[in-house]
């Protein structure tokens, strides 16, 4: 690594990947280019530009680049295509935004002639995996420094007193030990460490920032539609909107009626479990309402072969496999599935929840003739059930007869 020139590092702006900035500079006595994603995490970015800015990197190594409609289109409507969960539970909101931030890293490692890039994920996570992966299947020459891997700041104190004995600004809600670390972005917020370390104890209630306590949610449900083509949503209300906007939308609506909330034990790709409280407002409605589509619109065969599919799915993103082919041959066959998930769904918000009261599409199957209790007018004959069911008994008859 002794050859590194410069360096493209995935910057915030923050303490930690301030003091990274310094340290690359010391330690590799490189060039430094800052990135900075908004991603709709929903804070003020240009104080990143004046930070870095102030510590000696000129303005044309300082990227701040608006990725959330990129960020929906072309990796959350996708992901969401496929009904992932990680676990069962968790909607990857953390998982599925680092493919793209290592993508903007190697094109402007390329634009700028730079060796390598940097990121501020600790050891013991799953970043350091998601962003190396991605970087590397896009770039597989590319360099990766991650300092907290190579120095010896150990803990936050130590991280500090570095900080300063190197000039470097320490906000003041930063001098002592933070209750929690969180990660944004517009699909969810994510924290973890200090106060939910004990997976016995209750979230305090100060740990969201996304949802009001359902229990103080309004007390008159809300009644929104949404409308989809193809498998993605399309409209809120009727309202036509763009990926971003009407996840940003939903998240407003999420917000108010306390939907999203998610306290999760998960298991890590490097071995450990965590404890993490996730919202996930917009996405939490959006995923309902997908399914809702879903279920009059796929096929048995293949919305069974989806719900198949998706644990390995999941999985991939969880894991930092997103630019694999092995992700991209499930997101083709996922892709074919949804050309007539067209339609819209009415969805009741309560109290927490998001939940799926109508549905409607001009490529629905659901046959009201066939399935109806009343006369079907001989759409169904009901005598044909009896050899269906013979001939599927049939193996669990010559079983019985054997004893077995």
């Amino acid at each position: 690594m002794s050859d590194i020139k410069k360096v493209v590092l995935a910057y915030s702006g923050g303490l930690d990947t301030s003091v990274i900035l310094k340290w690359l500079q010391v330690t590799y006595n490189c060039e430094v280019v800052t990135f900075t994603a908004d991603l709709g995490q929903g804070e003020e970015l240009e104080p990143a530009r004046a930070k870095a800015k102030l510590m000696g990197v000129p303005d044309q190594n300082i990227y701040i680049d608006d990725l959330r409609e990129e960020f929906v289109r072309d990796f959350v409507f996708p992901m969401m295509r496929a009904n992932a969960r990680y676990e069962g539970d968790y909607l990857l909101g953390t998982s599925i935004a680092r493919p793209l931030i290592s993508k903007r890293l190697i094109e402007i490692a390329r634009e700028t002639g730079a060796d390598a890039v940097a990121h501020g994920a600790t050891g013991k996570g799953n970043d350091q995996v998601r962003f190396e992966l991605s970087a590397y299947a896009l770039e597989p020459g590319i360099k990766v420094i991650a300092p907290w891997r190579e120095w010896d700041l150990t803990s936050r104190t130590a991280l500090i007193a570095w900080a300063e004995a190197h000039q470097i600004p320490v906000p003041k809600d930063k001098r002592g030990e933070s209750p929690f670390s969180t990660d944004a972005n517009l699909l969810h917020t994510s924290s973890e460490g200090k106060v939910l370390e004990d997976p016995w104890q209750e979230t305090p209630d100060y740990v969201y920032s996304r949802t009001v306590n359902p229990e103080d949610a309004p007390d008159q449900p809300e009644y929104i539609t949404i409308d989809f083509e193809k498998g993605d949503g399309v409209a809120l209300n009727g309202q036509a909107m763009s990926p971003a906007t009407l996840l940003a939308a939903l998240n407003d609506l999420g917000r108010k009626h306390g939907i999203g909330r998610l306290d999760l034990v998960e298991n890590r790709f490097v071995g450990m479990k965590s404890r993490g409280m996730y919202e996930t407002p917009g996405g939490e409605i959006y995923a309902r309402a997908h399914r809702g589509i879903e279920s009059i619109t796929l096929d048995r065969g293949a919305a069974h072969l989806k719900d198949e599919l998706m644990p390995k799915y999941a999985e991939l993103i969880y894991n930092g496999f997103w630019f694999s082919p092995e992700r991209e041959m499930l997101q083709a066959a996922i892709d074919h599935s949804q050309a007539r998930v067209n339609g819209t769904v009415r969805l009741k918000l309560y109290k927490g929840s998001a939940s799926v009261v109508g549905r409607k599409s001009p490529d629905s199957l659901y046959s009201e003739r066939h399935v109806t209790f009343e006369d079907d007018a001989g759409a169904y004959d009901q005598k044909d059930a009896a050899g269906f069911i013979k001939l599927n008994a049939l193996r669990l008859r010559l079983l019985a007869q054997q004893g077995r």
